[in-house]
């Protein structure tokens, strides 16, 4: 199914192609490193949204699998938990819904996603191209990447300050310094290298903090890894006693397990917003790799979206959350530049064993905040600058205000988290406004800016043909001008 890249020898700076792969060891290693780069919050944001992490992990594998045979290993990409829905699972709960209601709703995005993605696969890719142009698509690149800055500043980097400073050190030492396979994997390295940093500081300078019990709180905490189980699965919940409460305190009681949607028209009008996001996010995905791998991957592009559409009408069918392309895994293939769906195969083989045992889960889950912030401080800054090399890549013009302003306004509301109430209780805002306002107001513009102004965003050259008459071809000579 895959080549073996240049007969196993990887030269410095050669890129490994998605049909291709390293020897089985090397790609086990950096399939370990995106399981690394997704578990975070594939784990986390079905915390926050009241469902069950370990089931969305073991999803997320399913998901992966199916994704890569659908596109026919041409599109690397792991398909993890989607950030886009934490807020839709506030409004809906704050409306009174429960976790089925919830995942009803999000089955009915999965399944428009799908629809969407069938109609990209048989009108082709031209409806994306004219939907979303590369200054459209580089900023959404962009504002995904950039969206998650927060994240580190306000969650993982505080924690502990120098020590996460010292890692993000490591990761640009070993990035830059180390040569052949193991700077390919300097992201899993340093996440290593981190660990065990955060254990020695906890010996030798002692706990990091003391907790409102008395207790002292250490840097690395395995107490969860201690008391989980080695195997076992996600209950079944019965949800009619389920009770929301948004104290961080009860956060576990909201957690439930399997469980089958029920489909709330309320719920479904507060959650189908977001799959203009979604739209926006894969097809950025699919044109960021493009970029990477320097390959045509416009044919996969309905393929990817109807892939990621139907992987999460399954999840949601059993009680996860919905699927989506994965940000963190494009900042780890631009790290490695191994492309190779091998290497997802691992990642997605891994995180569905991930999801029979609990005691596995606990170690990722148990990774100290301020390794974390030290890594993510890096990955996430090269996800939002693959947007501006899609720019670059597309000469696009931001002397032109066609291009200039839906770009600098979606990006800064995509940065800041700007959002929009919308109804009693819900707002969109963050990457799905932000997207939002990209297209919309890139297209709006196209339609009451002038004829030159959208020729030259589109890099048409007004060329004279004769007097009083002039053509678009930039083939004609220079004297015709």
């Amino acid at each position: 199914m895959w080549k073996l890249h240049n007969n196993g020898i990887l030269l410095p700076g050669a890129v490994v192609k998605p049909t291709e792969r390293l020897s089985w060891g090397r790609t086990i290693g950096l399939g370990a490193q995106h399981v690394v780069a997704m578990f975070g919050a594939t784990f986390v944001f079905p915390l926050l949204m009241g469902l069950n992490p370990q089931l969305a992990v073991m999803m997320s594998g399913v998901a992966t699998l199916i994704f890569l045979f659908v596109v026919k290993h041409r599109v690397p990409s792991y398909l993890g938990s989607s950030a886009s829905f934490v807020g839709v699972a506030t409004a809906i709960y704050s409306a009174g819904g429960n976790p089925s209601d919830l995942t009803g709703a999000l089955f009915v995005v999965g399944l428009t996603l799908f629809m969407v993605g069938l109609i990209i696969h048989f009108a082709g890719a031209r409806v994306i191209h004219k939907a979303l142009p590369p200054v459209v698509t580089g900023s959404v690149v962009m504002l995904i990447g950039f969206n998650l800055a927060p994240v580190v500043a306000t969650v993982y980097w505080p924690v502990d300050p120098w020590l996460a400073f010292t890692v993000m050190l490591i990761v640009v030492a070993l990035s830059i310094g180390l040569r052949g396979f193991l700077g390919r994997i300097a992201i899993f390295l340093s996440l290593v290298i981190g660990y065990a940093l955060s254990w020695v500081v906890d010996m030798v300078a002692g706990p990091l903090s003391t907790g409102a019990d008395g207790n002292p709180v250490y840097r690395v905490n395995w107490s969860g890894v201690a008391s989980a189980d080695w195997f076992g699965l996600p209950p079944v919940t019965d949800l009619a006693n389920w009770v929301y409460s948004t104290d961080p305190a009860q956060m576990a009681s909201n957690v439930v397990g399997f469980h089958l949607p029920h489909f709330s028209l309320a719920a479904i009008v507060v959650a189908l917003p977001v799959v203009i996001a979604l739209i926006a996010e894969n097809a950025g995905h699919v044109k960021a790799v493009a970029e990477m791998t320097k390959e045509d991957l416009d044919p996969m592009m309905g393929r990817a979206i109807a892939a990621d559409g139907a992987t999460s009408m399954l999840a949601t069918v059993v009680g996860a959350g919905p699927t989506t392309t994965y940000a963190e895994n494009i900042g780890v293939m631009a790290a490695s530049r191994v492309y190779s769906t091998a290497a997802y195969f691992v990642a997605a083989v891994v995180a569905i064993l991930f999801g029979f045992s609990p005691k596995f889960g606990a170690v990722i889950s148990a990774t100290p905040s301020a390794v974390l912030g030290g890594i993510t401080v890096v990955l996430y800054g090269m996800i939002g600058l693959l947007g501006a090399k899609i720019w670059k890549e597309n000469n696009v013009d931001f002397g032109n205000p066609l291009n200039l302003i839906p770009a600098a306004a979606g990006i800064i509301i995509g940065i800041g988290n700007v959002s929009l109430p919308i109804g009693d209780g819900f707002e969109l805002g963050g990457i799905a406004l932000g997207t939002i306002v990209t297209i919309g107001v890139y297209h709006l513009a196209r339609l009451i800016a002038p004829q030159q102004m959208k020729a030259e965003a589109d890099g048409a050259s007004l060329i004279y043909d004769a007097p009083g008459i002039y053509t678009e071809d930039p083939e004609e000579p220079v004297s015709n001008v």
